[in-house]
């Protein structure tokens, strides 16, 4: 990121734990979209209340190139207000929804506007997580490179040498590659 993680906490004091729990987050984010700007994540506490739990209310703000996505993770109905009224509940949610909208932003960013898009179904035949890159070998044969980036659903760090995925192939400065690649169901 190019801005340090901001992380602000009102009614609800702070702790290393959490704390850690957020940056953990927020760094699979950065992972899952290559380049945040920066990450704002305001937790609040909205209401204490001894009987039914203490509601939080987790803000994620996302500066990426171009714009700034936002969410916020305030339960309105009654019975999810009840529901869960762990704080780490509320974070790995909201979280969960930034995951979502970033993937929908990558997309867009990507081009991706033609919804039947012709998608070729391969390999993973080899992964280099070191250098955040991997080959798919298509049923003709041949291998196409792939960067982590390059995957708009599932975890790179889950991919596993054999697994099948589907992709779409363009022309880059080498010859094809797969441009966008997601697990095959």
């Amino acid at each position: 990121m190019d801005r340090p993680l901001e992380v602000a906490f009102h009614g609800v004091p702070s702790s290393p734990e959490v704390e850690a729990e957020i940056r953990d987050h927020v760094g699979k984010l950065e992972r899952r979209f290559g380049h945040l700007v920066g990450c704002r994540v305001a937790v609040e506490l909205l209401h204490r209340q001894h009987k039914t739990g203490n509601l939080y209310d987790v803000h994620v703000e996302m500066q990426v190139p171009g714009g700034e996505l936002a969410v916020s993770r305030a339960p309105h109905r009654p019975r999810d207000k009840y529901a869960h009224p762990d704080l780490h509940v509320c974070l790995r949610e909201a979280f969960r929804a930034a995951e979502r909208q970033l993937t929908e932003y990558k997309r867009r960013l990507s081009g991706e506007v033609k919804p039947h898009e012709e998608a070729f179904v391969g390999q993973v035949s080899q992964l280099y997580p070191a250098e955040d890159h991997g080959f798919i070998l298509t049923n003709e044969g041949t291998q196409l490179y792939f960067h982590r980036n390059s995957l708009t659903e599932g975890d790179f760090d889950k991919l596993r040498v054999g697994d099948r995925v589907h992709f779409s192939e363009i022309l880059g400065d080498t010859g094809p590659i797969a441009y966008k690649l997601w697990p095959a169901a």
